[in-house]
């Protein structure tokens, strides 16, 4: 059996990169999408559209169509700002091809 010794080998709390010396990463910065609830759009359709393109179960779409119902908007997902901007882009393209005015917004966490 061969054992292999680094004299320089390293431990592992001197391989900890501190905090403060952590430099932000704006592209890593998360967003919410939000729904706003409208009075056009039928509510099956948005939960549709909640889970074919944010990947959503059909109970937890509900439940978010739900509470932008009852409150005027709701949290779908919270995303990387990039991430976020497709996924608004693609939601609302969807929904003005198909006719309807759902509005997705971004709001910074």
């Amino acid at each position: 059996m061969r054992s292999i010794a680094h004299s320089n080998a390293e431990t592992p709390s001197q391989n900890l990169v501190q905090h403060s010396d952590l430099v932000r990463d704006s592209s890593r910065e998360l967003y919410y999408v939000i729904l706003h609830n409208d009075n056009v759009t039928p509510y099956d359709y948005v939960i549709y559209l909640l889970g074919s393109l944010f990947m959503l179960s059909e109970e937890i779409a509900d439940h978010i169509a739900w509470t932008a119902h009852t409150k005027g908007s709701a949290v779908v997902v919270v995303r990387p700002r990039e991430e976020a901007e497709k996924l608004v882009k693609a939601a609302q393209g969807r929904a003005k091809f198909d006719g309807f005015p759902l509005t997705f917004t971004l709001e910074q966490e």
